[in-house]
């Protein structure tokens, strides 16, 4: 098994990254876990409170539960993954089962951030984009997909997305074998990412 982490920025192009990879598989062969689905749950805490979680920094995931579902999947073991609503910002009843593959990538902000995560991971990709592009993508995103209007992305983005970005997840671009600038539509660098996973797996 291949673990592949893919970190990057809010709206840096991780997503489409992780989908260039996964077409240019058999169906099947790669499994996705999103960093996005091990976020803590919030039930406990009143609604009104739960819009000022900070999900951009490394304490709103739950690392061991990641980690412990990497490990049985490297194992040979299915796993019952978590789901989450951004709407609620509760972990759902509802899990995904996720089947061991030859290829699973962990993708999310901050996977390059826990250090026993880190390594287990055989290759670590950083996903970089201009600031100014990845504002346009959240706000995008965020109001088709979260609810937000484009003011309450904005503020979200001053006081939390890029304090966040610089704290935590810029720096973890150290950790990187390998850094993607201009994000999902950097062919040349996908194209070499997916020649690299092929030839691991023929190895093994």
């Amino acid at each position: 098994m291949l673990i592949i982490g893919i970190a990057g920025g809010t709206g840096s192009g991780k997503t489409t990254v992780v989908n260039k990879i996964i077409n240019s598989f058999p169906t099947g062969e790669v499994a996705v876990i999103p960093q996005d689905s091990y976020y803590k749950d919030s039930s406990h805490i009143p609604p009104e409170e739960r819009s000022k979680i900070n999900f951009d920094e490394p304490a709103a995931i739950e690392w061991p539960l990641l980690v412990e579902h990497l490990e049985a999947l490297k194992a040979g073991k299915a796993i019952e993954m978590p789901t989450y609503s951004y709407l609620t910002c509760t972990r759902q009843t509802e899990t995904v089962r996720v089947e061991p593959r030859d290829v699973v990538i962990v993708e999310g902000i901050l996977v390059l951030n826990d250090e026993v995560l880190r390594g287990m991971m055989d290759v670590k990709v950083f996903v970089d984009a201009d600031a100014d592009d990845r504002l346009i993508r959240v706000i995008a995103r965020d109001c088709v997909q979260r609810g937000r209007t484009p003011q309450m992305v904005i503020d979200r983005y001053e006081q939390v997305l890029k304090p966040m970005h610089c704290q935590y997840i810029e720096p973890s671009k150290r950790f990187a074998d390998l850094i993607v600038p201009q994000g999902g539509s950097n062919t040349v660098a996908i194209n070499l990412l997916t020649d690299y996973i092929e030839s691991r797996l023929k190895r093994n």
